[in-house]
C-alpha cells in the first residue's frame, strides 16, 4: 500500500481553525475544512487521524461540507472485495469558500441593520 505523506495541524492551523469557528462554523466542520485545505485526496480514516476526531464526527462534517459545496467525494476501487474507499477533496479553493463565509456573513449583517432600522421607525 502506498504511503501518504499528510501535513498535520500546527498552531496556524489551529488559529485558523477558532477563526471561522468565530464565523459561525461548527468546530469540527472547521477542523475538517482546514485539514483538507492541506492535504489531498484524503479517507474518512486520514481526516480522523489527522483532525483528532471520530469517525461519526468526521461523516457529518463531511456531509455539511459536501453540501455547501466545498467538498467533493470520488470513489477509489480496490483490489479487495467490499465496499470502494471514498476520497475527499476540496471542491474549490479554500479562498473561494472564505469568500462565500464573507458574503454570507455581510448578507447577515445587511439584514440586521435592516431590522434595526426597522425598530428605530417604529419606536420613533
Amino acid at each position: 500500500m502506498e504511503m501518504k505523506h499528510l501535513v498535520g495541524f500546527t498552531e496556524n492551523d489551529n488559529i485558523f481553525t477558532d477563526i471561522l469557528v468565530q464565523t459561525g462554523l461548527k468546530r469540527n466542520y472547521a477542523k475538517v475544512l482546514v485539514y483538507l485545505s492541506k492535504n489531498k485526496n484524503l479517507t474518512s480514516r486520514d481526516i480522523e487521524r489527522g483532525t483528532d476526531l471520530r469517525q461519526p464526527e468526521v461523516s457529518i462534517a463531511i456531509n455539511y461540507l459536501r453540501r455547501r459545496g466545498w467538498v467533493k467525494i470520488n470513489s477509489l476501487l480496490t483490489e479487495n472485495k467490499g465496499r470502494p474507499v471514498k476520497i475527499y477533496t476540496l471542491h474549490m479553493p479554500i479562498q473561494e469558500i472564505l469568500n462565500q463565509i464573507e458574503n454570507e456573513k455581510r448578507e447577515d449583517f445587511k439584514q440586521y441593520i435592516s431590522l434595526l432600522d426597522q425598530a428605530r421607525t417604529i419606536i420613533f
